[in-house]
């Protein structure tokens, strides 16, 4: 397929770039598979000039009233349970990839884990017991493979308003398992009222902030409308004096791919990579250059690089997309 004018704005963007560089977490957000991964599947990263790669163990709840958690079971990827990380890790870890260990949950049916809630006292009871033991299981996983970041959740945010004891005793005891940096990923409406940044050492958040309603975007019109949030970001920052990571970001490559970022469904499907673009772009030119940013992970990456993305794939990855050029470039000035 030719791309023609996306090809342009990819280079244009190289030559008209004046940053100098600095050092950032440049990450993936690294899909486990149904096998072991080898050399040839974190080829690719390096070339992206990726640092970081974030595993993603899943637990699995059957409803967002639910209290039970399972987890590392014969039933998940290979790359989700605790062997498959170690080997995972060992394999990232030799290209001199850098890892966050980020447990997430997944309700049946993709239900939002922001509305996780139970109805009775007894019910809260046992969720905290079992994502304690599902955390806590993966908190020592990081530890083994010498993860250099933990996530402790992502997008709970309705857990976290109605248990804030439970996370004040939970975020002792994860620090007691694991040694390295603590985050949280909050949603990117959850953020400012998360409220245990100070216990932490990243601000985390998942970045899919609506910047723009335009069907073809503009990088300058995605980076006018970052401006409020970014200043509430940043005042975020100083007030915890934490630095602000992106625990996911990204954009689909499809019309409108700034109006409503998070959704992940079927019906949008007019394949649109000069938005995906412009949307990228944008968020780099608005935060790799600051100082209090700490940097991020996209959204997201296969390990079977060849076969991933490509031409009519409207979903997030940027693996064999023009969008892969854009997130190399930055990458490689701030690696």
């Amino acid at each position: 397929m030719k791309y023609g004018i996306v090809y342009i704005l990819v280079s244009c963007f190289v030559l008209q770039s004046c940053f100098t560089g600095d050092n950032k977490i440049n990450g993936v957000s690294f899909v486990a598979a149904n096998s072991s991964i080898a050399d040839e599947h974190v080829t690719p990263l390096v070339k992206l000039h990726a640092n970081y790669a974030a595993l993603m163990p899943f637990g699995f709840i059957k409803a967002l009233d639910s209290p039970t958690i399972i987890f590392n079971s014969d039933q998940q990827w290979y790359g989700e349970t605790s062997e498959g990380m170690q080997q995972y890790a060992e394999i990232l870890k030799a290209k001199h990839i850098k890892l966050m260990v980020k447990p997430q949950l997944w309700v049946s049916r993709g239900q939002f884990t922001g509305d996780i809630a139970m109805q009775t006292e007894a019910d809260w009871l046992l969720l905290e017991a079992s994502y304690r033991h599902f955390i806590l299981e993966y908190a020592r996983v990081a530890e083994t493979i010498k993860a250099d970041l933990f996530c402790i959740g992502t997008e709970l945010e309705h857990f976290v308003v109605e248990r804030p004891e439970f996370w004040n005793r939970l975020i002792p005891e994860i620090r007691k398992a694991y040694s390295g940096k603590l985050t949280y990923a909050a949603n990117w409406d959850e953020y400012k009222r998360t409220p245990f940044w100070g216990a932490l050492d990243y601000i985390g958040i998942d970045a899919y902030f609506p910047v723009s309603d335009l069907k073809t975007p503009t990088v300058e019109d995605c980076v006018q409308n970052w401006l409020p949030y970014k200043k509430e970001i940043q005042s975020l920052s100083d007030a915890n004096n934490k630095p602000v990571l992106f625990t996911e970001f990204g954009y689909r490559s499809v019309d409108f791919s700034g109006k409503t970022p998070w959704v992940s469904d079927r019906s949008k499907s007019a394949i649109n990579y000069e938005a995906q673009i412009a949307t990228t772009k944008a968020l780099f030119e608005t935060f790799w250059d600051e100082d209090w940013f700490a940097g991020g992970f996209i959204w997201k990456w296969f390990h079977n690089h060849k076969g991933a993305g490509g031409d009519g794939n409207t979903q997030f990855t940027p693996q064999n997309k023009p969008v892969e050029e854009v997130i190399r470039t930055y990458y490689k000035l701030f690696k």
